[in-house]
């Protein structure tokens, strides 16, 4: 398979570092380095960089250079309410539209999550299609596009938020009730938690990173 041009691989290659956190928050990054790195020329590296200052994932300082964000607290609390927002709705309106099949479907998600579940990455990959599923139902364009945009700011954070049995556990019993409340056509309860999923995320991200705040 051919690569990617030099701008598309940089800007790849460099997002799944940042996301990954193996670019550690607070990283000055140099263009020349870089272009080493990655084998290509600074025209390509600069056109990637800017495309991932405009997406927030890396800070253009003052003085010109360029940085890994810290991790805030600030940003993890607002990024985790207002996907909680997001999510609820969705559930609500997959409650509301779910047919048969999108019920197997989701049943086997969460089969699949409870097989696993001992996974880190695993389980993690299965919320996440569990999610995406739900919002597929939900059919809402607009809180699809908002929903993808958050979700990539908040991709540095989700590695903290799985990374105990007890918390893997509790995210799969709320999986299940999610998916039962849209069997159920139950939009409130549905609702509800994943409202609090998403927040019981947020505050296990706030105290895994903890120390690692300013």
């Amino acid at each position: 398979m051919a690569r990617p041009s030099g701008g598309q691989y940089a800007y790849e290659e460099l997002k799944r570092r940042i996301l990954e956190l193996e670019l550690e928050p607070g990283t000055r990054l140099y263009e020349p380095q870089l272009a080493t790195e990655l084998d290509i020329s600074r025209t390509p590296l600069r056109e990637a960089l800017r495309r991932l200052i405009a997406e927030n994932l890396l800070d253009q300082h003052a003085t010109g250079g360029v940085f890994v964000p810290k991790l805030d607290a600030r940003d993890i609390a607002e990024l985790y309410e207002v996907r909680a927002a997001l999510e609820s709705m969705m559930a609500a309106a997959a409650a509301n539209r779910a047919t048969s099949d999108d019920i197997t479907e989701l049943e086997g998600i969460v089969a699949r999550n409870a097989a696993l579940v001992t996974f880190a990455d695993d389980a993690m990959n299965l919320g996440k299609a569990l999610h995406a599923k739900v919002g597929a139902i939900a059919d809402n364009t607009w809180a699809l596009r908002l929903h993808d945009q958050v979700a990539n700011q908040m991709a540095r954070y989700r590695l903290f938020t799985n990374h105990t049995q007890e918390r893997r556990d509790q995210a799969l019993a709320d999986h299940q009730v999610i998916v039962d409340a849209v069997r159920d056509r139950d939009a409130e309860r549905a609702a509800s938690i994943a409202h609090s999923h998403v927040l019981d995320a947020r505050d296990e991200a706030l105290r895994a990173i903890g120390s690692k705040l300013d």
